[in-house]
């Protein structure tokens, strides 16, 4: 009994100890947003004794933070439509038929997995170039998805696997075709793996800065990240202002992950009770 007592407080102390180091660095965001850009000379981890609400101010009339937060939206959401849609068809048809190929077709699109963007950069470069795509979000929304599907392939081809295959033949019997077999008997549950795959997805694509710093030019087509660059000088730097930028930005994805949480637990959890 003893060690049972024991066991569960170190469990819930390494839990405590874990939800602080998640959230020191969330306090420190939101504690650098509320000070004065001089105080952080003198110290750069001062509680905001004196809070400049105005700083969030300034990051929406100074920073044009409404038109980069609509371009990193339709980034962002375009991008996720893109990938939830291939990802679901794919992992359907990788995981829920059983013919020649499959396996290498699989393999083939896993070794995506291996290969950064970055390193693509210039080939890819060039091949919007030729599109007429540079400068454009539907260009940026393509490079995006082409990146993040053999991750998103993988995972919803694991999900399809996992439902009983009765499901399909009784759908068949009942006359449901393929595409009605996908869209109203097999898409509502694989709706945890699709969770997954948006904020999977979606951290990386809303936080980066060099794809679009490559590929968009436009001060009206930046996203968030490049429009907060505006608060860095060559000899002065704005760091009130830029934390509450960052701060502001950081809501969408927060937002995001309490609509989905409940599906993202669900899909993390998936097989390890048995029903």
């Amino acid at each position: 009994m003893i060690a049972v007592l024991t066991s569960k407080l170190f469990f819930r102390a390494v839990l405590v100890i874990n939800a602080i180091l998640v959230l020191l660095p969330v306090f420190f965001l939101f504690n650098s947003a509320l000070r004065e850009t001089n105080s952080f000379a003198s110290n750069p981890f001062a509680l905001a004794r004196d809070p400049h609400w105005e700083n969030f101010q300034q990051v929406w009339s100074d920073g044009e933070f409404a038109t980069y937060l609509k371009n990193s939206i339709i980034v962002t959401g375009g991008s996720l439509v893109v990938i939830l849609i291939c990802a679901l068809g794919a992992g359907f048809i990788l995981g829920r038929y059983n013919f020649k190929g499959n396996a290498i077709i699989f393999g083939f699109i896993l070794t995506g997995m291996l290969i950064p963007a970055k390193l693509a950069i210039l080939p890819l470069f060039i091949q919007l170039k030729w599109m007429n795509l540079l400068d454009s979000h539907i260009g940026l929304i393509l490079v995006y998805a082409s990146g993040a599907l053999p991750a998103a392939v993988f995972i919803m081809s694991g999900f399809f696997r996992s439902l009983p295959s009765d499901l399909d033949n009784a759908a068949r019997i009942d006359g449901a075709s393929e595409f009605q077999l996908l869209t109203r008997v097999l898409a509502p549950l694989v709706r945890p793996g699709m969770a997954i795959v948006a904020i999977y997805s979606a951290i990386p694509i809303w936080n980066d800065f060099f794809l679009p710093l490559v590929f968009l030019q436009s001060p009206e087509n930046k996203t968030i990240m490049q429009g907060l660059t505006v608060f860095f000088g060559q000899y002065a730097s704005q760091w009130g202002v830029l934390f509450a930028g960052l701060t502001m930005a950081a809501l969408p994805l927060i937002v995001l992950y309490l609509v989905l949480s409940e599906q993202f637990i669900k899909g993390l959890t998936a097989g390890a009770v048995k029903g």
